[in-house]
């Protein structure tokens, strides 16, 4: 029997073959469809790129962050609010209205502020500028010497401390910790006054060998403590505080020597350094500031230039850093150590030689170098032990020292205070995590805080 439809299947197939040509049909439109709409993915906009932060608000974002400015000036903060409670408890008037606050609070307020406020003042007045002196200078009744008076002072204190610092820094950074700044800098005063008034020079060239003196005495103690480092693994620490005590006591059994002491006195007091010898006055014979500022600059910028732009400045942070992959890249740890110390004790002997060669003093005392070697230590800390960060540092200790001074005599308050808002101010910037928690700073670059003080040790 002959199939009615011979290009169809078998009957029972016949609906499925339907069924798929529909769908396929039903596809290849679709397919078409597709194929000729345009690509909505590519025409559809994405999120719109976040406008770049302007510069004041990267400033502003940056402000309450933990870096290393913030934290210094915050510290700064802390320190004087310590001290403003500290003179507050040790007056025993202004103590006394405490007593009854609950029922009359205005005059605890009132003169816990007069006598804070008071003694702040003061200490302005007598480090950077006097606002009576000035007014007296314009109306004729001082002259213009009282007004450069507190930076005068200010600047006086800051040169020793500016080489102390740098000495102690310099030693950082290259994995050292100079404690024997002290005893290098009574070696240079010790070499600087000997050559100040024994020896018969020109004035020039008088006051250039006592420079020289002071930095090669500084130099000599430097170099004791690097060599017993580099070739008998002595630790730097313990020789340099050995070698404190032994320049404090020759300074004392020299002074009395025949010779060196002051005819014409019965005490412990040298002679007096030529006046040759002496650095000259920046701004006359009235006011203190001598070029001793000068030369403190220019080793700033010396040191600052050995670290960051000689040969010698990069093996030193990098015995600093690693001293064994210093060696195996060829670098001689043991010669850095040596030039280490010598150039640090070099630093500290001009510093040495600054206080009495310049305005401080003009003759050998036992104090005559007071305790600027162990305050370059707080000076190298604050300072990040970066060259132009220790310049800083010293003018604000020099600051605190010269206004210090008026504050003890107008306000009466102990000299020894400034003393504790120095310590008070490393205390902080050393422990950044404590200013962090206090203030609740963004710890966006506390890790950076971290290591900045260790770097180089």
């Amino acid at each position: 029997m002959t199939n009615p439809n011979p290009q169809s299947g078998s009957p029972d197939k016949e609906p499925a073959s339907e069924a798929q040509a529909a769908q396929n049909a039903l596809g290849n439109t679709e397919r078409a469809e597709v194929a000729t709409e345009p690509d909505r993915s590519v025409a559809k906009p994405g999120p719109e790129p976040e406008p770049k932060p302007s510069l004041g608000r990267l400033f502003l974002d940056n402000l309450w962050a933990a870096n290393t400015f913030t934290v210094t000036l915050l510290s700064l903060v802390l320190a004087i609010v310590v001290g403003a409670v500290l003179m507050i408890i040790s007056d025993p008037d202004v103590l006394s209205t405490y007593s009854y606050i609950t029922s009359r609070p205005s005059d605890a307020i009132n003169s816990s502020w007069t006598l804070v406020s008071e003694a702040y003042a003061n200490l302005f007045k007598g480090s950077i500028f006097d606002p009576e002196a000035f007014s007296g200078w314009l109306n004729g009744a001082n002259g213009w010497q009282a007004v450069l008076a507190p930076i005068s002072e200010t600047l006086t204190y800051a040169a020793p401390l500016v080489f102390t610092g740098l000495s102690v820094a310099l030693a950082f950074r290259g994995g050292l910790f100079n404690i024997g700044a002290q005893g290098q800098a009574t070696i240079g005063v010790i070499m600087a006054a000997l050559a100040g008034f024994l020896l018969p020079l020109p004035p020039g060239l008088h006051l250039l060998v006592a420079v020289l003196a002071g930095a090669l005495g500084g130099a000599i103690w430097g170099f004791i403590p690097g060599i017993l480092k580099a070739r008998a693994g002595a630790h730097e620490v313990i020789n340099t505080i050995m070698l404190n005590y032994v320049a404090t006591y020759f300074l004392t059994w020299l002074i009395v020597q025949n010779g060196v002491q002051d005819p014409n006195r019965t005490d412990a007091i040298s002679r007096a350094v030529d006046s040759s010898a002496q650095l000259p006055r920046l701004l006359g014979d009235n006011l203190r500031v001598h070029a001793g500022i000068l030369l403190a600059v220019l080793a700033t910028w010396a040191v600052a230039w050995l670290l960051n732009r000689s040969t010698l400045g990069f093996e030193l942070r990098a015995v600093g850093a690693n001293p064994d992959a210093a060696r195996t890249a060829g670098i001689s740890v043991t010669r850095t150590y040596i030039l280490i110390m010598v150039f640090a004790g070099i630093l500290a002997g001009l510093g040495g030689s600054n206080m009495v060669l310049g305005s401080t003093a003009s003759a050998l005392t036992p104090l005559v170098v007071a305790q600027i070697g162990f305050d370059g230590i707080l000076v190298a800390l604050l300072g990040r032990v970066k060259p132009w960060g220790v310049l800083l540092a010293a003018l604000l200790f020099g600051a605190l020292q010269a206004g210090g001074n008026r504050m003890q005599s107008y306000s009466g308050i102990s000299l020894e205070l400034v003393t504790v808002l120095q310590a008070l101010i490393v205390i902080f910037i050393a422990a950044p995590a404590l200013v962090k928690a206090i203030f609740q700073l963004r710890a966006a670059r506390a890790a950076r805080l971290q290591t900045s003080l260790a770097k180089g040790w």
